[in-house]
């Protein structure tokens, strides 16, 4: 008879005794100044939130979440957003809160808010009024911290959010270009959460409410503190350099990376057999005894010194992120310990539902008056309906932060949010721009067998291929797109969020369903790269997933006979991809006719897999060793190299021309530069005689306004679409390529020797305009 196999619980976040403040009920939003405060009768706060987001009270930020769900425990809940930091006074403004100061940086890391991918200076910022940027300062985490303690000095201070999230450990900064400390450390605080940290925080506030020793919580899921030695009864186990095989070692020395290849349930008799007959030499507990050993990560000194050790650091970390059995972490920094604890138990669909159900206004908060902020007006008809991802790309933070396993809200909790957007939202229209969250299509889908879950350690459930384990059936999404679209007073339903293509074509009716009903002309799918080199780096599906997914969506927008397009989006530089990749992948653009108009070069965001191949030039995603020089793995470093990786992804951009023109000369590929189809960009001497009829064209009488009007003489090339007249007679020099219609008018002649034709460079004529303007 089989064994049920039940996942690890945690108390329910809604079912803690409530605080005494209760009896002051909620507020229309959480105060900001002491004037609100005083209007909700209020003498003091319990718990300030500072956070480097304007104040805007909708489930997609953060701090309304944390605040409301604070709230809903019983304690008053202040609100500091986007202060002067400068000096200590605007932290004061609520006064001294009773339990704590909450920090976050907001809904971004405070690096990517401000600076490019390039590292330049951002002038906007989406989560501030009227998109202004500079209203957050560098490192926000660390510098609201010094303030709160420059304010009171005795006061608990906790770190959550994002930045805080991806910055608990020691970790590679790509805007210092070093590692540094974990930032709790940096920030002198009293605590760290990380992920969607609801369940920590309301376990955490309940205990200091009670007046338990801040110095003795050490023990929360889903935290990091400081600590003096090792907890009793753990067992450490030491991952802290490179090991070297060594079968003659006695001890034998743990295995660092671990980890089962199929989540096999049936225990294999040999391997019991070798275990009992090896246990007198190995010092190793169960690897998934999570309650009773820690592993030690190697120290932050000696990591800043050692890319190739910081890769192992980051692979042993990534190995630890299950929440039903990833164990501790421990890591020295200096004469301190950081110790991490597990990860937290994910939210059940009830307490999802409890979560996204609280009171709040799903607007900004009134003190904005009428300005706009871009971030609250891109999501405020869209809805969340699902956390964490299990896909792990590596350039992606999404499963670091979130978690791998799916947390899920309820269809009811989910349609009960559209009416309230009805009801609701300002100038609501009818269209809910998007059902979705880190994916549209994972919504209930995760691991079928419920011990494989609790023991699997593999960083994505659908690399290298997806597991036959997991269940891609998407009847519970197909579900819920059809109850939305019956809800009273919606018209029109889109999603927005990525789609895993890889994913989707499982399902050829959520595709169908998908493209029939819920896109609004232009569906954005990200295959990232097309080299599979890359594509594994990345730990991203091949190509044929999203060929036969491009094949599905045309279909079936025939089928609905709807004109839908699909926009790819790649990345540029990243970590593996070498000049040649890029180079095929801005061939294969063109083979296809995508014009990217805008891409983004590779950013190093904290914590991703990525961003370790990045500074250590390492692969992390398989058994890390030090290798001799040449055998690293290529990473695009320098202004230079990154510029030009982006630049072949705009290949058809005349910017880029000459830089892309040099690196085709310097890799001996000369041989595509010319104006032959298989060509990429046109020879110098071809693009100064574009730009001289270009500039002669725009000097002449009419200028750039030739087509403005239509001429007597020449079809209207605004309705009726141009095409290459394919008649073999011969030309007088100097005229321009006959552009006929099906009544085949004559177009007029230009002034010979005044304008040059160009020859086709992108295999067909733009719509509406002239050849040699194209």
């Amino acid at each position: 008879m089989s064994k049920t196999v039940s996942k690890p619980t945690a108390k329910p976040i809604n079912q803690y005794p409530i605080y005494w403040a209760e009896c002051f009920g909620t507020a229309p939003f959480l105060p900001t100044t002491r004037k609100e405060m005083d209007a909700l009768g209020w003498d003091s706060c319990d718990i300030i939130i500072v956070s480097g987001d304007a104040y805007v009270d909708h489930p997609s930020f953060g701090m309304a979440v944390i605040g409301r769900v604070l709230e809903a425990q019983g304690y008053r809940v202040g609100i500091i957003s986007q202060p002067k930091w400068d000096n200590k006074d605007a932290f004061m403004e609520l006064g001294k809160p009773n339990l704590f100061f909450g920090v976050t940086a907001g809904n971004m890391d405070s690096m990517i808010n401000r600076y490019t991918a390039d590292r330049k200076l951002r002038h906007d910022d989406a989560y501030t009024p009227n998109n202004e940027g500079g209203k957050r300062p560098d490192r926000a985490v660390l510098v609201y911290s010094q303030r709160c303690r420059e304010a009171y000095k005795d006061t608990p201070i906790i770190l959550g959010g994002i930045e805080a999230s991806l910055r608990r450990l020691a970790h590679y900064d790509y805007w210092s270009d070093k590692v540094r400390r974990s930032v709790l450390i940096d920030a002198k605080a009293d605590i760290l959460l990380f992920g969607n940290a609801e369940r920590a925080l309301v376990e955490f506030a309940y205990r200091v409410a009670n007046e338990e020793p801040i110095e003795t919580i050490t023990d929360i899921a889903g935290t990091a503190v400081i600590i003096k030695e090792l907890p009793p009864g753990y067992k450490e186990i030491d991952s802290s350099r490179i090991e070297k095989p060594n079968k003659a070692m006695v001890p034998k020395m743990p295995n660092p990376y671990e980890t089962d290849t199929d989540c096999k349930n049936d225990t294999d008799k040999a391997t019991e057999k070798a275990a009992a007959q090896a246990q007198v030499v190995t010092v190793r507990p169960s690897r998934h005894d999570s309650k009773t050993t820690a592993v030690r990560l190697p120290s932050f000194e000696k990591l800043k010194g050692d890319r190739v050790l910081y890769a192992h650091a980051a692979r042993v970390m990534h190995l630890e992120t299950n929440p039903y059995s990833a164990r501790a972490l421990i890591q020295k920094h200096g004469d301190r310990e950081l110790w991490v604890n597990t990860p937290p138990i994910p939210l059940t669909t009830e307490e999802m539902d409890f979560v996204f159900g609280l009171d709040y206004a799903r607007v900004p908060h009134p003190s904005y008056g009428k300005a706009k902020i871009p971030a609250y007006d891109m999501i405020k008809t869209s809805v969340n309906i699902m956390r964490g991802c299990f896909g792990g790309c590596s350039f992606c933070s999404i499963t670091e932060h979130e978690g791998r396993i799916i947390q899920n809200r309820s269809k009811e909790s989910i349609l009960n949010e559209l009416e309230q957007i009805r009801d609701k939202v300002p100038g609501f229209t009818g269209t809910i721009s998007d059902l979705g969250g880190p994916t549209a299509n994972m919504y209930r889908l995760g691991c079928s067998d419920p011990k494989a879950e609790i023991n699997c350690r593999h960083p994505s459930c659908v690399f290298p291929k997806i597991c036959s384990k997991l269940d891609t059936d998407h009847k519970h999404t197909i579900d819920l797109y059809r109850e939305a679209r019956k809800v009273k007073g919606i018209k029109k339903i889109l999603i927005a969020s990525g789609v895993r293509y890889d994913l989707a074509v499982e399902s050829p009716e959520y595709v169908k369903e998908l493209v029939s009903h819920h896109v609004g002309g232009y569906l954005k799918i990200a295959p990232e790269h097309t080299e599979k080199k890359t594509l594994d780096l990345m730990m991203k599906p091949g190509m044929g997933a999203y060929d036969k997914f491009k094949d599905m969506f045309y279909e079936f927008s025939e089928q609905a006979g709807k004109k839908q397009y699909m926009i790819p989006y790649f990345i540029s530089a990243h970590p593996g991809s070498t000049d040649e990749d890029m180079l095929n992948l801005a061939l294969w653009l063109k083979s296809n006719d995508f014009e990217c108009d805008q891409v983004q070069n590779f950013y190093p965001s904290p914590m991703c897999n990525a961003t370790a191949m990045y500074h250590s030039e390492t692969n992390p995603l398989k058994r890390v060793k030090y290798k001799k020089k040449g055998e690293e793995l290529f990473v695009a470093k320098g202004e230079r190299q990154r510029r030009l990786h982006k630049a072949l992804l705009r290949y058809h951009d005349p910017a880029n021309w000459p830089l892309i023109r040099q690196a085709l000369t310097r890799m001996g590929m000369k041989y595509l530069i010319g104006t032959k189809s298989h060509c990429l960009v046109p020879s110098e001497f071809e693009e100064e005689r574009v730009a001289a009829t270009k500039r002669s064209r725009e000097s002449s009488r009419h200028g750039n306004k030739r087509f403005a009007t239509k001429h007597p003489k020449q079809p209207d090339i605004r309705k009726d679409k141009p095409t290459f007249s394919k008649n073999k007679a011969k030309k007088p020099k100097g005229t321009e390529p006959t552009l006929t219609t099906k009544a085949k008018p004559k177009v007029k002649k230009a002034t010979p020797n005044k304008t040059r034709k160009r020859p086709n460079t992108t295999g067909k004529p733009a719509l509406g305009a002239r050849p040699d303007r194209a």
